[in-house]
């Protein structure tokens, strides 16, 4: 089982990840557990206050120490993997996703106002970003990371749904289509009812590259051509329509006439 222990001092707004859909179910199933530990409950004030003004003057409240750090210390393990979301972090990405996914207990500190003290990074392991922006807190980012990292848990969704996927490779995904076959007069590409699966692959692949090139030539330019790939690429520079998909569609053509 895969633990996520969440330090926040908003642990309601997690409900919506807890008690919905996908998520709900693996916990249900005990595939994933996900322990919500207000830090405000560590605090020593009277009234539960965990922040205070900068020090050296500024705007806005810092988080202070002594809660977050009690926090952490009544659910660390020696296992466990301690992660602060700040902007200052590394920009998170799918291969860390499935890095931290082979965690069996990720903590995540959760900061809010103008940051936490300073002091607090020493006790993480590391420190990730969602993005080059600023949230109101890290609870959001928290849940982006915490179902990022889910749906990779064995069971947790169809080992073919991770078939393919968007970022594998440097690679956006392949255009995905669902009936009707006409909508608006825009149509799904005839190749894709064709039932030539490896004619499909090649041309998935096509677009994948397009999509790619097109829209993150960012990552486009991180990729690297497999023999196949560039077989692929080859065969659409020379016709329009190569030699593979003629074919299928040929053969296809029953179930492509079908549809009109």
């Amino acid at each position: 089982m895969n633990k996520f222990s969440i330090l926040t001092i908003f642990p309601k707004m997690f409900e919506s990840i807890t008690k919905e859909s996908i998520l709900k179910r693996a916990i249900g199933k005990n595939l994933i557990d996900i322990e919500l530990v207000d830090i405000r409950s560590f605090s020593k004030d009277k009234t539960h206050r965990i922040d205070r003004p900068p020090v050296g003057g500024g705007a806005g409240l810092i988080m202070q120490c002594q809660p977050i750090y009690d926090a952490l210390k009544s659910v660390k393990k020696e296992n466990s993997h301690v992660i602060i979301l700040t902007p200052r972090g590394k920009t998170y990405t799918q291969e860390d996703a499935r890095r931290l996914k082979d965690y069996e207990h990720l903590i995540l500190i959760v900061g809010h106002y103008e940051g936490i003290d300073e002091r607090i990074y020493r006790y993480a392991d590391e420190e990730i970003s969602i993005g080059d922006y600023i949230l109101t807190g890290g609870e959001i980012a928290a849940m982006a990371i915490v179902d990022s990292i889910s749906r990779l848990v064995p069971g947790v969704i169809t080992s073919s749904s991770l078939d393919d996927e968007s970022f594998d490779d440097n690679l956006l995904e392949y255009p995905q289509f669902a009936e009707p076959y006409d909508f608006l007069g825009d149509k799904v590409p005839s190749i894709l009812y064709s039932g030539n699966h490896e004619a499909i692959a090649k041309y998935r692949k096509k677009k994948a590259l397009d999509l790619t090139k097109e829209k993150r030539p960012d990552l486009y330019q991180k990729h690297v051509l497999t023999k196949e790939e560039k077989k692929i690429l080859a065969a659409y520079e020379k016709e329009k329509v190569p030699k593979f998909e003629r074919e299928a569609l040929l053969k296809g053509q029953k179930f492509i006439k079908d549809k009109d």
